[in-house]
């Protein structure tokens, strides 16, 4: 699906597509890169999220603690502290490859 097609025909052309220089992409983190960072994102907003609803949920069933601490931690990783700690982990993977690359 990638042939350059011509608008008037919908045939494909004979025109060269546009071809750039190979970019060195880092595969993507293994299973185990990923367990980690997730843990490394987790870990530090639930001991925060702890520390900041224990004294309003002093006396709650811990079920109902942990719902409340998982409605905020779980999408503050999501959206927030995931994406970033992957971003750096390619950045950091990108410059690894392109240093190794101009060896």
């Amino acid at each position: 699906m990638n042939a350059n097609l011509t608008p008037a025909t919908a045939e494909p052309s004979t025109e060269p597509a546009h071809v750039s220089a190979p970019l060195l992409v880092p595969p993507a983190p293994s299973i185990h890169v990923r367990a980690v960072i997730t843990w490394l994102a987790i870990f530090p907003l639930v001991a925060l999220g702890m520390m900041a609803v224990a004294p309003l949920t002093e006396g709650w069933h811990p079920v109902l603690r942990a719902l409340v601490l998982t409605l905020v931690v779980v999408p503050a990783a999501v959206y927030l502290v995931l994406p970033r700690l992957f971003a750096g982990y390619g950045a950091v993977m990108r410059r690894r490859n392109n240093r190794k690359a101009g060896q």
